[in-house]
């Protein structure tokens, strides 16, 4: 029996989960249940602190927890959470600790995932990384030298929201901004491929063929302004429709050549390699 354990809670928009980790990193346990979003928050909270105490052992130490939004990063309260309404405001730290009896910390849910791939997965012995996931929405997280880039108010990496092509969604809508979030979610990609009959189409097979070029393309220009700005040594690709990226890579690469200034430095371009980067990350909190 190791002499404490963490436990990482990866709160989504649709789906909890929960694991209790060694202090070796060994998984000790876990658990997935549905959100159930519509519900509100204060029925999420409360039916999270139902399983975290479940997990809770005598040795559990502190308990770390990734958020689908904004959170302040001084005080672990919550700014918004676009897919669970009634956050806004809640100060979930603070709140937590009440009720476990455990110091708790909070982040957002893609900065976890990129501290997990950064220190045990994809990006081990990088020093600047950057992640992404693409799943229903976008979302991005910076690693330099195995800590979290927060930026000056704690909401650095907001990838989804950088804009691509400014007033010009690939789609009929009335939001014009054309960032990268109407380009590469889940959600984008099935309105800009209707032939679709399910998300893993969009970048594999022939229905959504014709687009693939279009999207190898869009990928690079935005790791174009991530080299730029940030100059990571590698950019890893999470979420379903991340994870789909993999054999369009080398024309990721490909293109970034052609837009990156001649003799920029090019990052490795990689699919995340953990299942649990989300719990594991939020565990890697209590560090």
């Amino acid at each position: 029996m190791s002499t404490h354990s963490v436990i990482g809670i990866d709160l989504g928009g649709t789906k909890i989960a929960l694991a209790r980790y060694s202090e070796t990193w060994n998984l000790e346990d876990s658990f997935k249940t549905d959100t159930n979003a519509e519900q509100n928050f204060a029925a999420v909270f409360a039916e999270m602190v139902m399983h975290c105490k479940k997990m809770i052992t005598p040795n559990t130490k502190a308990i770390g927890i990734g958020v689908p939004g904004l959170v302040t990063a001084s005080d672990g309260s919550i700014v918004t959470l676009p897919n669970i309404p009634g956050a806004e405001g809640f100060a979930l730290k603070d709140r937590l600790e009440k009720e476990v009896h455990l110091p708790v910390f909070v982040d957002n849910d893609v900065h976890c995932f990129a501290l997990a791939e950064a220190l045990q997965g994809a990006g081990k012995d990088h020093s600047v990384v950057i992640g992404i996931t693409m799943g229903t929405g976008v979302g991005g997280g910076i690693v330099v030298d195995g800590k979290i880039f927060h930026g000056s108010h704690g909401y650095a990496a907001e990838i989804g929201h950088m804009l691509l092509r400014p007033g010009e969604p690939p789609f009929a809508t009335a939001d014009k901004r054309g960032d990268v979030e109407q380009f590469f979610s889940g959600t984008a990609l099935g309105k800009r491929c209707a032939e679709a009959k399910d998300p893993a189409d969009y970048l594999k097979g022939e229905a959504c063929a014709y687009l693939h070029p279009d999207i190898a393309k869009e990928i690079a220009w935005m790791c174009t302004n991530l080299i730029h700005v940030v100059d990571p040594s590698i950019i890893i690709f999470g979420g379903s429709a991340g994870r789909a990226l993999a054999p369009h890579l080398p024309e990721v690469l490909k293109e970034l050549k052609q837009w990156t200034l001649p003799g920029t430095p090019l990052p490795e371009l990689k699919i995340a390699t953990l299942k649990d980067a989300g719990t594991r990350g939020a565990a890697m909190l209590v560090r």
